[in-house]
Parts: C-alpha cells; structure tokens; sequence
C-alpha cells in the first residue's frame, strides 16, 4: 500500500498545510513554540493518527462480530524521552455497549492490530531524497 501526502509550508511562521488525495488541513505549532496554533502540532497528528485508526479497528471487529458497542474511546498519550532517543505512546481504552469482559478484553487486544499501530511498532525506514 502506498500513500502520499504533501505538506508545504511558507513565510507564516510553522503554519504548515497539508494536502492528501481528498483533504487539505493545516499543522501547526503552539504559541508556545513561535507558532499560532492554528491546529494540532505533528505530535498531536501523529498520536490521532493511532488513536483513530485504533478505534475503527475496534469497531468494525465488533460488528463484524454483531458485539453491541455503544462507544470507544482512545486517549493516546505520547513522551519522547531525548536521553534515550525513545518514544513511548499509551493508549488509554474505554469500551461501553452490551459485552462480556471476554468480548472487552478482546476489543482491547483488537486495538493493537489497526495498521498505524503495526507502523509505529514495526521497523520503519525514512528515506530522505532532495527533488
């Protein structure tokens, strides 16, 4: 599989716009960080990126299955420590509808086999070429 996205970003300090094959969006920087905050900074994009594509996994396993799911909920939260080069992301899961625990625990396990997921856990090569 094989997506491109394009992002450009001009004279507007950080202000980034992003296009993919059907939608444009903006990227940008906190006040904080010389910014205007004009959205989600590429930490925030990436962590939705998991926490989104983790939700649908879930859903479309359970009805897949016909599981009544009222709601799911995923919260990622993600730190980058510099000293050792790592990053973590956690995922924090809330699964409301009519299950069992056993349906529940297996939504949870669900959630880890969304493909970002499997990106973001899996060997990843970024390769950098000047056009």
């Amino acid at each position: 599989m094989s997506t491109s996205v394009k992002a450009r970003i001009g004279k507007e300090n950080y202000r980034t716009v992003v296009v993919s094959d059907s939608h444009n969006f903006v990227i940008d920087e906190p006040i904080s960080a010389g910014g205007k905050d004009l959205g989600p900074n590429p930490g925030e994009l990436l962590s939705a990126a998991l926490a989104t594509c983790s939700t649908a996994t879930v859903k479309m396993y359970a009805d897949r299955k016909g599981w009544n799911v009222d709601e799911v909920t995923i919260e990622v939260d993600f730190k980058r420590n510099l000293k050792l080069d790592t990053t973590t992301f956690t995922k924090n899961i809330k699964i409301t509808g009519d299950l069992t625990d056993e349906q529940i625990h297996k939504l949870h396990e669900i959630s880890g086999r969304c493909p970002v997921h499997k990106m973001l856990a899996g060997n990843i090569e970024i390769k950098s070429e000047l056009i």
